[in-house]
């Protein structure tokens, strides 16, 4: 075969092009990088013999119709790059047709972590890699994520011996808990944590999102985990957290409380606020609010609500019994500190 440049509209599809249809290839993971930089690998094409004038497309009808596309919206990157083959029957053709495009697999994630580092030494952003090679910005720095990883780890990521969910925590996890995941990676008796369970197993057993946080991060002088495939960050220390948490939690009962509310209850971490065992009542009418601590860290203020007990003496116009026990454990005052033991779930061992 020689190398030669060809116009595009001199060449043609071939009916023994694998990819031949009536209805045009889909092309759109292609035309980012086709509008960046045009086709840079040649299309394997064939002269006709009866047109000498024009040659059929043998592999390359994506990049050709990508081509075309793109020169509709008014961009030209001159002629094509294509490889001529040699005259002969159609099985030939077909055969290079089929060779080009299934014999072709796509590049693993740390081929173009590879690549992409070393466009980004070049002076290139994720945002201009995005562009160039049509695929979203938080998807290259997924990728470049991988730099994270000691080189091992990425060499069995590429070998497929560590799934994806498994790779997405190692990539929060500091060189020294890698190289202890590689010492039971490599144990025939160790137990390997992946998946969720890496993750629990890097954060000590508890994984708060910084998102479930009351406070200000910019603040925090606790240490964070970032999970450098998403956009999901984790509190190191989930005491630390606690501790904020809770201020943050009493800052809010009090402006509760400046706003008119007469009682604001915490329920202790993990018990739940069934909507079945209240019912709705305005401020006025002895609302109260209650705060739902979850164990990841979230919180969930219900607003305007009395127990059904409640509801059902204030319909009767009766007034509760003197000495009652109240319905929830916890109704705070002002005056009322939240404590550590009720609102923050004990640490597990790390």
């Amino acid at each position: 075969m020689r190398l030669e440049f060809r116009d595009h509209d001199k060449l043609v599809p071939s009916r023994t092009n694998m990819r031949f249809a009536k209805k045009p290839p889909d092309v759109a993971d292609l035309l980012p990088s086709v509008r960046a930089r045009g086709v840079l690998v040649p299309l394997i094409v064939r002269d006709q013999p009866d047109d000498p004038s024009t040659s059929e497309i043998i592999a390359g009808l994506r990049r050709w119709t990508a081509d075309g596309i793109v020169r509709t919206e008014g961009i030209d990157h001159g002629p094509l790059p294509c490889a001529i083959l040699e005259s002969g029957d159609d099985a030939d053709a077909i055969e290079a047709s089929l060779i080009e495009n299934v014999a072709r697999r796509d590049p693993d994630e740390v081929s173009q972590w590879e690549s992409f580092v070393k466009l980004v030494r070049e002076g290139r952003d994720p945002a201009d890699l995005g562009a160039t090679f049509g695929i979203p910005e938080t998807g290259v720095r997924r990728i470049l994520a991988l730099g994270n990883l000691l080189p091992r780890i990425r060499s069995l990521y590429r070998a497929e011996e560590i799934d994806p969910a498994t790779i997405r925590h190692l990539t929060m996890a500091s060189k020294k808990q890698q190289s202890a995941w590689l010492a039971l990676f490599d144990d025939p008796d160790a137990y390997v944590p992946t998946g969720h369970q890496l993750k629990s197993w890097l954060l000590g057993g508890q994984s708060i999102p910084t998102r479930h946080a009351l406070f200000d991060l910019a603040s925090y002088k606790g240490a964070l985990v970032a999970d450098l495939f998403g956009e999901d960050s984790y509190f190191a220390d989930p005491e630390a957290f606690w501790t904020a948490q809770n201020e943050a939690i009493a800052a809010a009962r009090d402006a509760y409380l400046d706003a008119g509310w007469g009682d604001v209850a915490v329920l202790p971490v993990g018990e739940y606020f069934h909507s079945w065992e209240y019912a709705r009542a305005a401020k006025r009418k002895g609302g109260r609010i209650y705060v739902e601590l979850r164990a990841t860290g979230e919180v969930v203020f219900h607003e305007g609500y009395q127990t059904r007990k409640e509801a059902r003496a204030r319909e009767r116009g009766e007034t509760a019994a003197a000495g009652e026990k109240p319905v929830r454990p916890e109704v705070t005052g002002r005056s009322t500190p939240i404590s550590t033991s009720t609102a923050m779930p004990p640490c597990a061992p790390r």
